[in-house]
């Protein structure tokens, strides 16, 4: 199945007392509808918090957790936002508190893209380097911001802002 191709792992069966209340087929129809639209998002903000091998590592390893615990994850108020949390605590533990990883700019994409840009990227705040990379990069709105991060619509503009400020003058760009 196609979880067995992303993972490449073999699902651990649960404990008899917490096996699935829903049938295998409902379960993995509902899993798989609900994956489609969650993994690249949950892959992109991870990505953005960790740079991109940390981030495509602890994406698979949240998206693992959440099908192991599908009947727990689906449940949530917001199933997404929980499962980047999971995301997040296993990235920590990983790197601490260290900045994220950019690779370099390809020199073929210079002069359209700065080179400087993913030194300045790791160099903004946790928050502000996801909103940045998630409303600019990938044009998602603050509403899907919020909602994958747990803050309000003008937490996420507020550091939106700060963020590209920090940008421009790190990059020396001014309009």
């Amino acid at each position: 199945m196609w979880y067995d191709l992303v993972f490449q792992c073999t699902i651990w069966m649960r404990p008899e007392w917490e096996k699935s209340v829903l049938p295998e087929e409902l379960a993995v129809e509902s899993f798989t509808e609900w994956f489609r639209d969650a993994e690249p998002r949950i892959r992109h903000a991870l990505t953005a918090t960790f740079g991109f091998q940390v981030g495509m590592d602890v994406a698979a390893d949240a998206l693992s957790h959440a099908w192991e615990h599908w009947d727990l994850v689906r449940a949530k108020p917001n199933p997404m936002g929980y499962v980047y949390g999971v995301g997040r605590n296993k990235g920590r533990r990983v790197v601490g508190r260290r900045p994220p990883v950019f690779p370099d700019v390809p020199t073929q994409r210079i002069p359209h893209v700065e080179p400087g840009l993913p030194t300045a990227v790791a160099a903004l705040s946790e928050k502000q380097r996801v909103v940045v990379t998630l409303v600019y990069a990938y044009e998602w709105t603050f509403s899907e911001v919020a909602e994958l991060l747990g803050i309000a619509k003008t937490t996420v503009q507020s550091h939106g802002e700060r963020g590209v400020r920090k940008l421009r003058r790190t990059l020396g760009v001014e309009l």
